[in-house]
């Protein structure tokens, strides 16, 4: 690996780095915010639970390169901006995350859910209080994977010139040179390390129980 190299462009990889740490963790948190309600709903929907999170889940198998080339078309963005990035990504968010919601509050026990109507608790109230802190362990397992795919994924944008660390990759291929290519592998499998152990923390103080139960 050429050091000298990597401290002539410390500073491009850091701002790459930056940009890629925005573009992974910018979506997943849209994603959660929009997938907590349709979870949700689609919880509850019955008999109409199935199709509806079979036909989110296909949103998962759209070629990422493709979504990033057609969104400038639906949005009227220029095939640079980020914003196709974080919008294609929000979309896996979605498809992973819908059906980790439904299932977290399919997993909270039903003599759970008895007990807090026995209260005298209001839907909402129960939802807040005790259905999503109960299903914050299958949630967070979700978000885990979606954070990972992410910062895998948003490397590909690099074919259509969104500059973060797969810049590197694609630098380094027509350059023949290795080093930005492995800086770009190790700097990725860091940022996925972090984030997932992050998430694991976050998780694990906010379900205090399950340490106990352990």
């Amino acid at each position: 690996m050429n050091v000298d190299w990597l401290m002539r462009e410390w500073d491009m990889i850091l701002d790459l780095f930056l940009r890629h740490l925005w573009l992974s963790v910018a979506p997943v948190a849209i994603g959660l915010g929009l997938a907590l309600p349709i979870g949700w709903a689609v919880q509850r929907s019955g008999r109409w639970k199935g199709p509806i999170l079979n036909l989110v889940g296909l949103l998962f198998t759209i070629p990422s390169l493709a979504l990033f080339v057609l969104l400038p078309w639906f949005l009227g963005t220029q095939i640079l901006d980020p914003l196709n990035v974080i919008v294609a990504l929000t979309i896996y968010v979605l498809a992973l995350l819908v059906r980790t919601v439904a299932d977290g509050l399919d997993a909270v026990p039903r003599e759970t859910l008895q007990a807090a109507n026995a209260m005298g608790f209001r839907p909402l109230r129960r939802l807040l209080t005790i259905e999503l802190p109960l299903a914050i362990p299958v949630i967070a397992g979700g978000l885990r994977v979606a954070l990972v795919s992410n910062i895998s994924i948003v490397s590909v944008a690099a074919l259509v010139g969104t500059r973060q660390l797969g810049s590197l990759f694609t630098q380094g291929l027509q350059l023949q040179f290795l080093t930005p290519i492995i800086i770009g592998i190790v700097l990725s499998l860091l940022l996925a390390a972090t984030l997932d152990a992050l998430v694991l923390v976050l998780s694990r103080r906010m379900t205090p129980w399950e340490r106990r139960n352990a």
